[in-house]
């Protein structure tokens, strides 16, 4: 009853528990993403740890290295080209639970490996899982939220990537003490099936059961996920409204020059990001803190996990800002951040060198590594997926979230394929200043180029892009 002794009206009763279901069932959906975001970075992360003791059990030379950590993102570039495919006819849902069963046997598969090269067979499958994860949880998330929490959801699916990497930092750890690398990959078969369990009960994206003509289920949805039914009503008519041009990915990129902008601006976004640098950091971790001066397996171990737990930590900054301050000032701030911290790193390495092995050039090194993990993590980490979900039109939206994706994987299996490679030919120092470089390159594109696009809902985004206004533009 209420204060007054009357019972609330119907009405109020309902929209309470239309509220308090919309709260459950976002709450549900985000945690389903949250755990694809959980894998997506235990399988990035499991590596820095398990590589040594792979090196040692299989006699690896620098190159088979190289291979067993860029393996798995060939996989991830060639499951980003096909879940397109997955993503269209299948939906979001189902693309996901693939992925989830595929995580399940690239990770028994890749712990029971007997050679080196069954091992890269098994990464690429594993690869492939994660291009699907990569691929789908931003996109189903973006179709999910109200534009006022969009960007707040992808960020918090971003912390489970940086989360993800923690663990698996942790995991390495404790496992290295006995060696024990395979353990380390196996054990990431159980989240992928808690992973599996919770997809099976997600809805369908109401975005892509209306652009299949199924209209009635998709506002079913959205009454789940709305607090109202005017508002489930009203972005039902604004995703019908958009879906009138009679458009089509592939097609539509040769016929209409704005939706070729969107597309290259999602692959440079995407290019950016990998260049940055930032993931050899997370695949060769205790190499490089093994340059740094830390010799013994536990010193470097102990680096990684703090370079693991920061990561984490300033993607809540990402969380906090990314909704507010807004997209653009985080990435400018976030590659400025980078581009010092690796010029800095590689004054670090050039006078370990030289001789240099005082503990205060080690630390510093530990901190300067940090530092470019915390300009990552608030920045280009979440930022770029966030924007890429954002930027296409919904007619040719997997399409060009295919071709961002795909371009994300080849750039980062570009990196994880020339990093040993390109510090025996130029050294530590010079590989480092080469990132730095880019970065600040990177500082630039962003002034010019980028759009802001926080509190702007898709269809406002799309309506932007297709009248030809400049791609800085198209969020105002």
């Amino acid at each position: 009853m209420s204060q007054s002794g009357e019972y609330p009206s119907p009405a109020a009763a309902t929209g309470s528990l239309l509220a308090g279901n919309a709260r459950f069932m976002n709450t549900f959906i985000s945690f389903a993403a949250a755990m694809a975001g959980l894998l997506f970075g235990l399988d990035i992360g499991v590596i820095a740890g398990a590589l040594p003791l792979i090196t040692e059990h299989f006699s690896l030379s620098s190159q088979l290295q190289e291979w067993i950590v860029s393996s798995m993102m060939l996989g991830a570039a060639l499951g980003a080209l096909a879940n397109g495919w997955f993503s269209s006819r299948l939906g979001r849902k189902y693309s996901l639970m693939i992925g989830a069963v595929l995580f399940i046997l690239g990770s028994l598969g890749s712990a029971l490996a007997q050679s080196a090269e069954i091992l890269l067979l098994w990464r690429v499958l594993l690869g492939f899982a994660i291009g699907i994860a990569s691929y789908t949880a931003p996109l189903y998330l973006s179709e999910m939220a109200t534009e006022s929490v969009r960007g707040k959801l992808i960020a918090m699916y971003q912390l489970m990537v940086t989360l993800g990497i923690l663990l698996a930092f942790l995991s390495d750890t404790a496992f290295s003490y006995s060696g024990n690398w395979r353990a380390m990959l196996g054990v990431l078969c159980i989240p992928a099936i808690i992973l599996l369990a919770a997809v099976f009960f997600l809805p369908n994206s109401p975005r892509w059961l209306a652009s299949k003509g199924r209209h009635i289920e998709a506002e079913q949805v959205l009454r789940m996920l709305r607090d109202t039914s005017e508002k489930a009503r009203q972005e039902l008519n604004d995703i019908r409204e958009s879906l009138k041009l009679k458009q089509n990915g592939w097609g539509l990129f040769k016929s209409n020059s704005n939706v070729r902008r969107a597309v290259f601006l999602g692959m440079l976004l995407q290019a950016m990001q990998q260049f940055t640098g930032m993931n050899i950091i997370m695949y060769y971790a205790p190499k490089i803190f093994s340059l740094a001066g830390f010799t013994s397996t536990r010193q470097q171990m102990i680096a990684t996990v703090i370079v693991g737990l920061t990561f984490v930590l300033a993607t809540f900054i990402a969380i906090g800002m990314v909704d507010k301050a807004g997209r653009k000032p985080a990435l400018k701030i976030g590659f400025s951040v980078i581009a010092v911290g690796t010029l800095m790193l590689g004054v670090c390495l050039q006078m370990i060198d030289r001789g240099n092995h005082s503990a205060g050039i080690s630390y510093l090194s530990v901190g300067m590594t940090m530092m470019c993990i915390a300009g990552y993590a608030m920045s280009a980490a979440p930022v770029v997926w966030i924007l890429c979900s954002e930027i296409q039109p919904l007619k040719s939206r997997d399409f060009g979230i295919t071709c961002s994706t795909t371009t994300n994987w080849v750039a980062n299996m570009i990196i994880g394929a020339t990093f040993l490679t390109l510090m025996g030919h130029i050294g530590a120092a010079a590989t480092f200043w080469l990132y730095s470089a880019l970065n600040v390159a990177f500082v630039m594109v962003t002034f010019i180029l980028i759009p802001e696009t926080k509190n702007i809902s898709l269809e406002k985004i799309e309506h932007n892009l297709m009248a030809g206004k400049k791609l800085r533009h198209i969020g105002q």
